[in-house]
């Protein structure tokens, strides 16, 4: 590497620091908002007179919102100047999340989800290329792990302490603290995200659709469904499991929930050091371990010690998994869709959250249906199908 290239990369790191902060702040809030659900399901199923699996909804319509809304807005929205769009999407956060907070019914607070998730979507499709952006070329998957530090800080903290806040002064609390989460976000992208952050040039319609119509992409898509879906056919119902399956208080629940967490941001920072050098070989083998886990979770659930220790490692795999996803698309979209990285990086958060609306749904017909208890081991078959999937595209790449 030559000294001027040296240069500019430490010139890249040290600027990038203040910017990736902002945006790991801003996940914070957008990541709380997106789980708390799971740890106030029977509070609010109890205070809106619902069953559990319709309060289940919450999660996966979320998801939808975030799938739908990440693609098109992305489009949409792409001639704006990227530190504009961020500030932009926070106060749709912030309003979406109050309107949750003053929901009297239902579907008030479905809606509410729903238009909050819209936000969701292009912050995590344009952060993930800022991010990359801000850092040389060899730190990339370390970037946007440390921008996604933020969602993984907000399962550690603000999904249990957000669970605290809900059982302690009822559920709408907990959404009116997430909107003042809104709030530090935009106060830190103001002062930190620099102004002239490098713009993609913006894509063609036709040039979009040439990612629909690319294979090792799609692929890639249903790889981030399965591979991060698979574990919300669990994940969403973890607190009636905990209570009623293995034996736990409420009282326990936020606590449980912050041990998951720490797995989750330790899982994080590994996946992306991980996935820096060879995302496909790391995703293989982060989706293997994930599924044989999800399986013992079948059997260990009923009993607090050998359960507790299971769900702790099904935590530390469910995230790890998504630097090594993001940065392996947005490496399919630069060299077979380059003019469209951006929507291709929206396409996959959209995959993420269609993931996450396959598992939950999935999850509630199994409650429904067999039992919250196997829950686990039906998305074990989910992620088992993500690991057939990137052998397949492994060797796509491989013969290219």
């Amino acid at each position: 590497m030559s000294s001027h290239t040296q240069a500019i990369n430490q010139t890249k790191t040290k600027g990038g620091t203040p910017a990736l902060l902002a945006l790991a702040i801003s996940a914070f809030g957008i990541g709380t908002t997106e789980f708390v659900p799971v740890g106030l399901l029977s509070s609010i199923a109890d205070d809106l007179s619902i069953s559990i699996t319709l309060a289940g909804l919450l999660i996966s319509g979320y998801a939808l919102g975030v799938a739908f809304g990440a693609p098109i807005l992305t489009a949409l929205t792409n001639k704006m100047s990227r530190k504009t769009l961020l500030m932009s999407l926070m106060v749709l956060f912030i309003a979406g999340n109050s309107i949750a907070a003053m929901s009297s019914s239902f579907g008030l607070l479905l809606a509410a989800r729903f238009v909050t998730a819209f936000s969701h979507g292009i912050f995590f499709s344009i952060g993930s290329t800022i991010a990359a952006d801000l850092v040389p070329a060899d730190k990339r998957a370390s970037a946007i792990a440390f921008m996604f530090t933020g969602l993984t800080v907000a399962t550690v903290t603000g999904v249990p302490f957000g669970t605290f806040i809900g059982q302690t002064f009822g559920w709408r609390a907990t959404f009116w603290g997430v909107a003042a989460l809104g709030l530090v976000g935009i106060i830190a992208s103001s002062i930190l995200v620099p102004k002239n952050l490098k713009e993609a040039p913006p894509a063609k319609f036709s040039e979009q659709l040439k990612i629909l119509r690319n294979g090792k992409l799609l692929l890639a898509f249903a790889i981030t469904a399965l591979g991060y879906g698979g574990t919300f056919v669990a994940f969403t119902y973890l607190t009636p499991l905990l209570q009623n399956v293995t034996g736990f208080s409420s009282k326990w629940v936020s606590i449980i929930l912050l041990v998951y967490g720490i797995a989750v941001a330790i899982g994080n920072v590994v996946g992306g050091k991980a996935s820096d050098k060879n995302p496909l070989k790391a995703l293989m083998w982060m989706f293997i371990f994930q599924a044989i886990i999800l399986l013992i979770l079948t059997f260990t659930a009923p009993f607090k010690a050998i359960g507790l220790s299971t769900i702790f490692l099904m935590g530390l795999f469910a995230f790890m998994n998504v630097p090594g996803l993001q940065l392996l698309v947005v490496h399919l979209a630069e060299k077979y869709v380059p003019s469209a990285v951006n929507v291709a990086s929206a396409l996959n958060i959209a995959a993420f959250n269609i993931g996450i609306a396959i598992g939950s749904f999935v999850g509630g017909i199994i409650v429904d249906s067999i039992g919250i208890i196997h829950t686990p081991w039906i998305g074990s078959i989910m992620v088992a199908g993500a690991v057939v999937l990137t052998a397949w595209l492994k060797m796509l790449e491989k013969n290219n």
